[in-house]
C-alpha cells in the first residue's frame, strides 16, 4: 500500500478496531447517529418547502397567465393596435385577453362586499386554466365569475338561475356630492355566469371575473384602455425565452412578468424561509457535530499508546495527525451519508405513496403531504454537513495528536 493511503487505511482500522472501553464506541455511535439524524431532517425539511412552493404554483397557474404586460408606473395604459400587433406576432405567443382590474363594491341582495374586480375578454378562457378551476356553472364572455368564498358571503347559493349582481365604483372625474353620494357613484347590474375555487383566499375570496368591456364603462375607461394584458405561450416555447423576446418588442415603460414574478414577494417569503429553516437545522447538525470532538478525545486517548509505535517505526507528526482526522472524518461522512440516504428514501415514499396524509375526508386540496426532491439540496446538505463535521473534528486531532506526539 502506498504512502499516500497508509493513514487512511490506518483510520479505517482504527474506526472499526475493538476499545478497551465500552463508552467510546457508545459516544461514537452516538456522534454518528447525531449527523445522521440531522441530515435527514435537514433534507425531508427542505423537501416539505420544496413540495409547498410547488404546490401553490400550481394553484396559482390556473387562474393566473403564462405572462403578464402591465406599465412599470401607473395603472391602465394605452394599447393600440400598433402594441397589440407587436404582442400578436412574438413568436411563442399562442393569444392573449385584455384585463381591466380595479377594486369596486358588489352588492346581492342586502349583503355588499369590498372586491377586486377583472375585466377579462373573451378569451381569456383559452389564456389561463379558469374552466379546470370552475366548479360551478361555466365562463361565458357575458358573464361573471365569482370566487368560491366571495359568493358563500354574497349567500349566492347557485348561479343556475342567473342571479343578479350589482357593481359599485366611484366616478373617476366630478366632485363628490354631499346632498346626494349615490350620485358619485357609477352602478352596474351583471348577471353571475358561474364560481371559480383556485383554493387561495387571495383569489377566492375577492375576486369577480367579469365582461371587460362592461368594467371598461364601470370605471369610466376608453376602449383602448387595459391594466394588463394576459398572455398564454405556446406549449412548445419556453416562457423565460417570450417574456425576453416580447420585451424587447414592446414601448418603454410596460414590463412582463412570468409567473413568478406576478407573485414575487410571496415566492421570496418562501425562500426566506426555506433559507431560515436550512440554517437552523444546520446549527443543530453542528450541535451534533460537537459530539464528534467527545468522541475523537476518547479515541486518540484510547490510542495513545499507538502513536508512539507508529513515532518509533518512522511515521512523522503529519501522518499520525492524518490518521485521526481520516477516522474523524469516516465518522461524520459516515453518518451524513447515510442520513441522506434516509432522507431520500423517506422523502421519495412520502413523494410517492403519501406515507404522511391529512386527517379527514375531503378536507384538504390534497391527501398528503407535498413533498418534493431537488437534486441540489442533497448535494447542499451533505457538503454543509461534512464540512461542519470534519470542523469539528479539526480542532481536537491538531491539539490532542500534537501533545501525545511529542510526549511519546
Amino acid at each position: 500500500m502506498t504512502h499516500k493511503f497508509l493513514p487512511l487505511s490506518i483510520a479505517r482500522r482504527y474506526l472499526f478496531a475493538h476499545k478497551s472501553q465500552n463508552a467510546i464506541n457508545i459516544i461514537s455511535a452516538i456522534s454518528a447517529l447525531g449527523v445522521l439524524v440531522a441530515t435527514a431532517a435537514i433534507v425531508i425539511v427542505l423537501s416539505v418547502f420544496n413540495g409547498l412552493n410547488g404546490l401553490v404554483s400550481t394553484l396559482f397557474g390556473t387562474f393566473d397567465p403564462d405572462l403578464r404586460v402591465e406599465a412599470a408606473h401607473g395603472k391602465a395604459f394605452e394599447a393600440d393596435s400598433l402594441l397589440r400587433d407587436a404582442i400578436a406576432s412574438c413568436q411563442g405567443v399562442a393569444c392573449f385577453s385584455d384585463v381591466i382590474e380595479e377594486n369596486a363594491l358588489v352588492r346581492y341582495g342586502k349583503r355588499q362586499v369590498p372586491v377586486t374586480v377583472m375585466g377579462v375578454g373573451p378569451t381569456y378562457n383559452s389564456v389561463t386554466n379558469i374552466d379546470s378551476i370552475t366548479v360551478e356553472g361555466c365562463f361565458a364572455p357575458d358573464r361573471c365569475l365569482l370566487g368560491d368564498a366571495l359568493a358563500g358571503q354574497l349567500s349566492v347559493s347557485s348561479v343556475s338561475f342567473n342571479p343578479n349582481i350589482v357593481l359599485y365604483a366611484p366616478k373617476r372625474v366630478g366632485k363628490i356630492n354631499m346632498s346626494r353620494p349615490e350620485t358619485s357613484f357609477v352602478e352596474r347590474v351583471e348577471r353571475v355566469g358561474g364560481v371559480f375555487a383556485v383554493q387561495q383566499a387571495e383569489y377566492d375570496a375577492t375576486r369577480i371575473l367579469a365582461p371587460v368591456d362592461s368594467v371598461r364603462l364601470l370605471f369610466d375607461y376608453s376602449q383602448l384602455d387595459v391594466t394588463s394584458f394576459a398572455i398564454r405561450v405556446d406549449s412548445a416555447a419556453s416562457p423565460k425565452d417570450v417574456a425576453r423576446e416580447l420585451q424587447s418588442v414592446l414601448p418603454d415603460g410596460l414590463v412582463v412578468k412570468d409567473k413568478w414574478q406576478q407573485h414575487e414577494s410571496f415566492f421570496k417569503m418562501m425562500e426566506v424561509e426555506k433559507l431560515m429553516a436550512f440554517a437552523i437545522l444546520l446549527f443543530i447538525a453542528l450541535i451534533a457535530a460537537f459530539n464528534i470532538i467527545g468522541s475523537m478525545s476518547m479515541l486518540i486517548f484510547e490510542k495513545k499508546e499507538s502513536i508512539s509505535v507508529l513515532r518509533s517505526i518512522g511515521a512523522d507528526e503529519s501522518l499520525v495527525t492524518k490518521v485521526f482526522l481520516y477516522e474523524g472524518w469516516l465518522l461524520s461522512v459516515g453518518g451524513a451519508v447515510i442520513g441522506l440516504l434516509l432522507g431520500v428514501a423517506l422523502t421519495l415514499a412520502q413523494q410517492r405513496w403519501g406515507v404522511v396524509g391529512f386527517g379527514g375526508d375531503d378536507a384538504y386540496i390534497i391527501d398528503a403531504y407535498p413533498v418534493e426532491l431537488w437534486l441540489s439540496d442533497v448535494v447542499i446538505v451533505f457538503f454543509a454537513v461534512v464540512a461542519l463535521a470534519a470542523l469539528a473534528a479539526w480542532y481536537p486531532v491538531k491539539v490532542i495528536v500534537r501533545k501525545y506526539y511529542r510526549s511519546a
